[in-house]
């Protein structure tokens, strides 16, 4: 009797076996969510935005993180479109519209403070200008077209992961000082209102500004360059974008 009764719970757990995978075979399984992630290089040859601390052009930190940024996003599954890594799109206000069709804009920039709030240091001999005051990411967005809603949210999204990553938001551009004043629109995370630059305001899809560090802190500019900094940078990002487009 024991023996034909192991018998029977074999072939019932067996037949349990068979149904279970065809019920599997059987399901839809959704791929993982796919956007499609324009970024736009910083700056261009002629105009390489802020020199560093130690004599580096802006447009050669923003090409990097953009490149990597790419490389993390196409990693997780997302389409990406590089705009400007050639250094040649000098004109800002047509680079948002060949992201047409697209779910997001990203502009990578790293960031400078105001003239008076820099001073002069001679690295192996060089002078070249700095300030230690002011360090940290802020992101921006603009008010002026019809995506701000959706613009703020992956700003926000992006602003929170950067946190997470233990990076620390400045809140410089808010001061109120000739050149900065602009009001936050999430003072948590570091994200803030900047209606009128051409990138931003020119596109038509969600559409932020990035500024991932200080270039002329001293010791901010170090970190830039630390490639695990760096992949903490493009992990938080990237993150965030399959969290915020979903």
């Amino acid at each position: 009797m024991i023996g034909v009764h192991l018998r029977s719970s074999a072939s019932i757990r067996g037949l349990i076996l068979v149904l279970l995978f065809g019920v599997l075979a059987s399901w839809r399984f959704d791929p993982a969510f796919a956007a499609s992630i324009a970024i736009d290089v910083g700056h261009y040859f002629e105009k390489p935005g802020v020199i560093s601390a130690r004599g580096v052009t802006e447009f050669e930190y923003n090409l990097r993180l953009s490149r990597e940024l790419a490389a993390s996003l196409q990693k997780a599954g997302h389409k990406t479109l590089l705009i400007g890594d050639d250094g040649l799109a000098d004109n800002l206000g047509r680079r948002s519209p060949r992201a047409a069709g697209m779910d997001l804009f990203i502009s990578v920039h790293h960031d400078s403070v105001q003239p008076r709030f820099l001073s002069v240091w001679e690295p192996e001999g060089e002078q070249l200008l700095y300030s230690d005051r002011f360090s940290g990411y802020s992101l921006f967005v603009s008010r002026l077209h019809a995506h701000t809603g959706a613009s703020l949210r992956c700003a926000s999204a992006i602003g929170a992961a950067m946190r997470r990553a233990g990076f620390t938001p400045s809140r410089y551009h808010a001061d109120p000082i000739v050149g900065e004043n602009r009001p936050f629109a999430d003072e948590e995370n570091g994200v803030h209102y900047f209606d009128n630059l051409a990138v931003l305001k020119t596109a038509g899809i969600p559409a932020l500004l990035f500024e991932a560090g200080v270039l002329v802190n001293r010791e901010e500019e170090l970190r830039m360059r630390d490639p695990a900094v760096r992949k903490r940078i493009v992990d938080a990002i990237t993150t965030a974008v399959g969290v915020c487009l979903q």
